[in-house]
């Protein structure tokens, strides 16, 4: 894992987007499209403007898919996902493929087959990965399912979890939030050829920590991130101030460091 440190996150997300738009533009000349998995919240907005600004990029030939959404939550809901990524992104660019996950139809068992059998076709050239303040990817709380094979799962949200929906404002308190969600699960995200994973704020530091530093554990569902051999994590100056001295001091020396796994 290469871990990248900035002075505020709008160097950072306008980095992370340049890698990102790199990604997109490099597959698309390659294989003729590209195939990526966008993370939606509070803290991937600067990163998704600046990649939707990005110049180069034929949106026409982008496949998308998302991490996650919750169960029985109308596509109205500010708090959707695919609203948000239909505002922020597709209806920016013109994605014309966007493989959006309705976690209110009748029948969410037969949404996870549908959108699995799509994410199974080939493989996603790159991952845009939040993490959450529990250290969750995706909405894979902990402890999270690091042995399941199904590409989509349905998962319960734990209390941090939701706290931290409805305090991004997503919600009016935590009694809104729903209590399941359906999410990418961890192995099938790092079938990923690359990942951008998006990481700001002070809020953010202790999942960081959790993150890079001690066992790759269901505990610290983030800490899967190190076993992928192409993952990018981009902090800031708050994301990254409860890591080790000796860490924080060798990202100040040299803005970046790579970390085994």
């Amino acid at each position: 894992m290469l871990v990248r440190l900035f002075s505020d996150k709008l160097a950072l997300a306008r980095a992370a987007a340049d890698q990102a738009a790199a990604a997109i533009r490099r597959a698309t000349k390659e294989q003729g499209g590209a195939r990526i998995l966008v993370a939606t919240g509070a803290s991937q907005l600067e990163f998704l403007d600046a990649l939707t600004k990005s110049a180069g990029i034929d949106w026409t030939r982008v496949d998308a898919f998302h991490l996650d959404e919750y169960i029985g939550l109308p596509a109205t809901h500010p708090a959707s996902f695919r609203k948000y990524l239909q505002e922020r992104l597709a209806q920016k660019v013109g994605i014309a493929r966007f493989h959006f996950i309705d976690g209110s139809a009748a029948d969410v068992s037969a949404v996870i087959r549908e959108v699995g059998k799509e994410v199974a076709v080939a493989p996603i050239d790159v991952a845009f990965i939040g993490i959450g303040e529990n250290g969750h990817v995706a909405f894979n709380d902990p402890p999270a399912d690091f042995q399941t094979d199904e590409p989509y799962i349905i998962v319960s949200l734990d209390e941090p979890c939701r706290r931290q929906q409805a305090g991004e404002g997503w919600f009016a308190d935590i009694s809104e939030v729903p209590q399941r969600a359906i999410s990418m699960a961890p192995r099938q995200i790092l079938k990923s050829k690359e990942i951008v994973s998006v990481v700001p704020d002070e809020r953010k530091a202790h999942a960081v920590k959790m993150c890079l530093e001690g066992e790759i554990n269901p505990m610290a569902p983030a800490s899967i991130l190190r076993r992928h051999p192409n993952t990018t994590l981009y902090l800031d100056r708050g994301s990254a101030s409860l890591l080790s001295p000796a860490l924080q001091s060798a990202l100040r020396e040299q803005s970046q460091v790579t970390l085994s796994s």
